[in-house]
């Protein structure tokens, strides 16, 4: 008879557990969407000294909660540089770029403290950041975008600024006498 009385009560227990503690419709996560904003002119042609490039596909995007707008990952401004040397006698070896954010006042945007400096590495560069004359090459920008530049008209105007080596590139021929032995 105890047996029975066991079993009535685990069975009482898994009764309760099934219908009495049945939690309610579990919370459903925030849908979260992409928010982008566009940058005209998406495309802009750009000249430094003996660098000749252009800016392409820009657009400002950042992640927020849908229905609250709250922003999940912070703006970001990505697009696609092309860099070209255009010198006929000197390579070029990029340094460094860094992005400014100029407001109508004509000064630079500060982002915000937690967030990185927007600069641009050019490592993806063919061997490195070096561009022989006449060569080109492509780098992708995916850099912080402040906050502050979404409002209208507070943004005027993106600068970026190139750091760079040029050195001088020579191209000689060396000739050299030689003979060839009898084939044994």
């Amino acid at each position: 008879m105890s047996r029975w009385a066991g079993v009535t009560v685990l069975g009482a227990a898994v009764a309760v557990m099934t219908l009495g503690c049945a939690q309610g419709p579990s919370a459903t996560a925030a849908v979260v969407e992409n928010k982008t904003y566009t940058v005209t002119p998406a495309s802009v042609t750009v000249k430094a000294g003996i660098i000749t490039g252009e800016v392409t596909e820009l657009k400002v995007m950042e992640r927020v909660e849908q229905g609250s707008d709250r922003v999940v990952s912070p703006a970001k401004l990505t697009g696609t540089l092309k860099l070209k040397n255009t010198s006929a006698n000197q390579t070029v070896r990029l340094v460094a770029g860094k992005i400014l954010y100029i407001d109508a006042q004509g000064q630079p945007i500060k982002l915000e403290e937690s967030r990185a400096e927007p600069v641009v590495t050019f490592s993806a560069y063919g061997g490195g950041e070096r561009l022989d004359p006449g060569q080109d090459g492509t780098q992708s920008l995916d850099v912080h975008f402040p906050a502050e530049a979404l409002k209208a008209k507070k943004l005027k105007e993106i600068r970026l600024e190139l750091a760079y080596i040029p050195s001088p590139y020579r191209e000689e021929s060396i000739n050299f006498t030689v003979s060839i032995g009898a084939g044994q």
